[in-house]
């Protein structure tokens, strides 16, 4: 190999960082940017450089507080960029046998741990059959004894994810299979390798009841969801895939993302069917897609929404002002529904501000929607003429602007 000097190896000695957080995710930042670098021009020199970062990163974390999450999804992160840098190293058998021996002994060390989702990805390490034949072998007999022992004995072993991994990368499906059929856990963890070796085995359907036979306590539904989602539209069988698993699988950080996840892997179903599919997966919430209609240009939708059930009459309030001059018939209504739910007493500490805020998007809106100011103002007393301890307040606040 190549001598080099690696920057990020001074950086990472043991217990390197004390227990924020911030600096070590930004050294892991940069030790990945001087790996990609130098990958652009050399290739085995980089996956050098990943396995050794890859031995490093774990003592050198021990002592940061990781409760946030932040530093291992760094890691993780990490991880699945570096895997394919060093998979795609053209190196002779012993060279990435030495590689895995090494990313094996830092996953025995791996003590909080940091690094133990590298085992998920084992098989791929391996690259070569042989390879991962042999480390599917050197596990397999105490994975076995291990199964097999009550549960009060049993302990956990770092290796069971490596094994499954190098049996399935091995091509050793029936193996595997009947390996997990022993297994005394149902644990997703564990079974969606099943769920590979079924789909490997040309057996889709069968892979997918496999996978929904996973469901119980803390399993993660989205994933398993998301599996069987993908085996059938890798199948041409989309409509299903649709039907069945698209909500769960597609759950993103907010509405709009969840729309949009699902709209781009199927994109022959009209927006508003998705959107109102995704409505009726969370009854009693349609006011919580009111951002998402809007945003995808659903704008009756979007109204329809915002009287079904309770909407942020901020959210509501920033759509009306938006849209004054453009469509200013959205914008009339958006308005009308803030001040409806802020007299039902909705929203975060809204101020009298806010309300004439509210009020005053309305009264923008109603002349290019065709409504004359006398019209308008009954509408508004209509909005908040409900009864509630906030009526009071937004009445009051609107007092003289509607008497006038």
């Amino acid at each position: 190999m190549t001598a080099h000097k690696w920057q990020f190896s001074a950086r990472f000695r043991r217990h390197a960082f004390g227990w924020r957080s911030d600096a070590p995710i930004q050294r892991i930042k940069e030790a990945l940017a001087e790996i990609k670098k130098v990958a652009r021009v050399d290739r085995v020199l980089a996956a050098q450089g990943a396995v050794s970062f890859l031995e490093k990163l774990s003592p050198a974390l021990e002592h940061v507080d990781s409760s946030s999450g932040a530093v291992g999804t760094a890691v993780n992160n990490a991880i699945r960029m570096l895997v394919p840098i060093i998979t795609g190293a053209d190196v002779e058998a012993k060279v990435r046998q030495a590689w895995l021996e090494r990313l094996w002994e830092a996953l025995q060390n791996d003590d909080i741990p940091y690094i133990e989702s590298l085992g998920e990805y084992w098989g791929e390490l391996c690259v070569m059959p042989e390879l991962a034949a042999h480390w599917a072998d050197k596990f397999l007999p105490l994975i076995q004894h291990t199964w097999s022992l009550p549960s009060g004995q049993r302990g956990y072993f770092k290796g069971e994810t490596v094994c499954l991994a190098s049996l399935h990368a091995a091509g050793r499906y029936d193996e595997l299979l009947t390996l997990l059929d022993n297994s005394p856990y149902t644990w997703w963890h564990y079974r969606r390798w099943g769920v590979k070796a079924l789909v490997a085995l040309g057996k889709k359907s069968e892979a997918i009841r496999y996978a929904e036979a996973t469901h119980g306590f803390n399993e993660p539904i989205w994933a398993i969801a998301q599996t069987c989602e993908a085996i059938l539209l890798s199948s041409g069988m989309a409509d299903e895939a649709y039907r069945r698993y698209a909500v769960k699988a597609n759950q993103g950080t907010t509405n709009l993302s969840t729309f949009r996840a699902i709209a781009k892997k199927y994109p022959n179903i009209p927006a508003e069917q998705i959107l109102r599919d995704l409505v009726a997966s969370q009854p009693g919430s349609e006011g919580k897609w009111f951002a998402a209609a809007k945003s995808v240009g659903l704008f009756d939708l979007a109204i329809e929404l915002a009287t079904m059930s309770p909407t942020d009459p901020r959210t509501l309030v920033r759509a009306a002002q938006d849209y004054c001059t453009t469509r200013p018939d959205f914008s009339f209504a958006a308005g009308l529904s803030a001040l409806h739910w802020i007299a039902q007493g909705k929203g975060y500490e809204i101020t009298g501000a806010e309300v004439i805020e509210a009020y005053l998007a309305v009264m923008n809106a109603a002349s290019g929607a065709g409504i004359d100011e006398r019209q308008a103002k009954v509408r508004i007393e209509g909005a908040i003429s409900c009864e509630n301890s906030k009526v009071g307040f937004v009445h009051t606040t609107l007092a003289r602007r509607l008497l006038a």
